[in-house]
């Protein structure tokens, strides 16, 4: 069975579960992507751990109107990639693997209705995500699912929302998003105890550390978590606890005089850093802190997790039910909720002594959620498409 994996886009956590997938099809694989949009270091390791099996085009136009903002349904992106659906068929698809409705999912539609070529869909979205969502795209995704043989979600939340759109749940399979939780707990295990201290003084970070990983942007909720911070810290004392922020966005300045204004002097910022030195930031965290407004599939949950960290995690963050099991592995919240946030701030530091047991309960769920996994959950909805459009 040769499989083309259509996408526009994608990051360093996804490159492992194409890898997976190419080694189970023996090679019988094609990835297509905009090579103008992929950072250059995924490109690159794509093409290192892919070989000959990576597509990059180059020249992609797009009709974009509304906002382009990180919230859902704010605006419009129609792209259109020149010889695209050409360059798919030298390919010889028996199955093509789409990302969700939009983007460069055209192309496996279209070829879908005319050619008839099997048509597996990867999803993320959820009930949370999709609230606001305009009833054109909802009828568009309900008119499109007669070309989607079978859907694979990333976790409950996404599949409660594919089955309101009329999909049948006997074609979902589940599991597709995984982290790299194998090569972070290797390289968190590889960080000495004198990197991490030498790290956090460098950062002027002490007592609990409290991590946030990811941009700084209103969907993240970085702004609602300093503010639940400033009361939170005060009533504990600053020297007690830290909060360290790790990623850039244009939400950073703000964030920054906020602190200054209400002198959080135990909170701190590093800006963007490279990917692969995120295990040491790990490591030098206590406790994982995720307060998105409105997240599919946070992958730095995982990630903190597969790194031996407890989570606070956000109950708009689609990902929760699987991965954050309340007082066993951490606590889930209310971002949006003040007293919430704080009450959960409160039980962290009151479970001081179990760190370390709810941080191996966060490997221990975490290795479910493995690239092997993720193969074989796609490759399980592969089964059920060609079943359903045998060629």
């Amino acid at each position: 069975m040769r499989v083309v994996w259509v996408t526009r886009s994608f990051l360093d956590y996804r490159i492992p579960v194409y890898d997976e997938l190419c080694r189970r099809l023996d090679g019988q694989f094609a990835l297509f992507y905009n090579a103008d949009y992929v950072p250059d270091r995924c490109r690159l390791k794509a093409e290192e751990a892919l070989g000959q099996a990576t597509r990059g085009l180059r020249g992609e136009s797009a009709l974009a109107c509304g906002l382009q903002s990180g919230f859902s349904n704010k605006g419009m992106r129609i792209p259109c990639q020149r010889g695209l659906i050409k360059a798919i068929l030298k390919e010889e698809p028996d199955l093509l693997i789409s990302d969700g409705f939009f983007q460069w999912t055209y192309a496996a539609l279209w070829l879908r209705a005319t050619r008839h070529i099997p048509h597996v869909m990867c999803y993320e979205k959820t009930g949370h995500t999709e609230r606001r969502a305009q009833w054109y795209r909802t009828a568009y995704r309900k008119l499109v699912m007669r070309w989607i043989d079978a859907v694979c979600c990333n976790g409950r939340l996404c599949g409660e929302y594919t089955r309101s759109l009329g999909f049948p749940s006997d074609r979902i399979t589940y599991g597709h998003m995984a982290a790299d939780v194998k090569t972070l707990a290797e390289k968190s295990g590889q960080v000495t105890e004198d990197q991490i201290q030498q790290r956090r003084s460098e950062l002027g970070v002490s007592g609990v550390v409290f991590l946030y990983v990811g941009r700084i942007i209103p969907l993240k909720g970085v702004l609602p978590l300093l503010e639940a911070w400033r009361t939170f810290s005060r009533e504990l004392g600053k020297t007690k606890c830290s909060l360290l922020l790790v990623g850039g966005g244009p939400q950073e300045a703000e964030c920054r005089a906020y602190c200054a204004e209400n002198e959080l002097d135990n909170v701190r910022f590093t800006g963007a850093i490279d990917y692969d030195l995120l295990p040491l930031y790990y490591r030098c965290a206590d406790v994982f802190v995720m307060p998105t407004l409105e997240d599919n599939w946070s992958l730095v949950v995982p990630e903190a997790m597969a790194c031996g960290l407890p989570v606070l995690c956000s109950k708009y963050n689609g990902c929760w039910p699987e991965l954050v099991h309340p007082e066993i592995n951490g606590w889930v919240f209310d971002p949006l909720d003040q007293s919430d946030f704080v009450g959960k701030l409160r039980l962290c530091m009151d479970a001081q002594d179990r760190f370390g047991r709810l941080g191996k309960c966060s490997r221990e769920i975490v290795e479910r959620f493995t690239p092997e996994s993720a193969a074989k959950s796609i490759l399980t909805a592969c089964e059920i498409a060609l079943a359903r459009c045998p060629q």
